[in-house]
């Protein structure tokens, strides 16, 4: 199975792997896995209070194009908006790495830990603005 250079320089050089402080009600977390091949993700957004991505870290067990998946994910993610973040597709990851067909499921993966991620933090913001709600009723 041949790689594209993409995926190569994305494993090579993989961009923002790290971790964000999960406690951090700006910060939300996505941990996804891919039981065909026991590939897990995390990846973690930072967002403003605007609700803009500024920045996003991913950690991730598996194989190349997982890693290149969740690499050109948060590259991707930090400038955005949250709802800017949720148009991003799987099926774009696979056009911008040239994902072989059998790794099609590391696209999936990347698109699954964004809305996870997400959703994550949309909670703890509902959370967080829950009580200021409550006080004025």
């Amino acid at each position: 199975m041949a790689y594209s250079n993409k995926i190569i320089d994305h494993y090579n050089h993989p961009r923002n792997v790290g971790s964000l402080d999960k406690k951090d009600p700006k910060v939300g977390t996505g941990i996804v896995g891919a039981p065909e091949c026991g590939d897990v993700m995390k990846l973690q957004i930072l967002c403003d209070d605007n609700d803009n991505i500024v920045d996003a870290k991913f950690k991730t067990f598996g194989c190349g194009s997982a890693i290149a998946s969740s690499s050109l994910a948060t590259e991707w993610l930090k400038g955005k908006s949250v709802d800017d973040a949720l148009q991003i597709k799987n099926t774009d990851i696979v056009k911008e790495l040239a994902l072989p067909p059998v790794k099609i499921h590391c696209s999936v993966l990347a698109e699954d830990a964004i809305r996870a991620a997400i959703n994550d933090y949309k909670k703890k913001r509902a959370a967080e603005e829950q009580p200021a709600d409550a006080a004025v009723k």
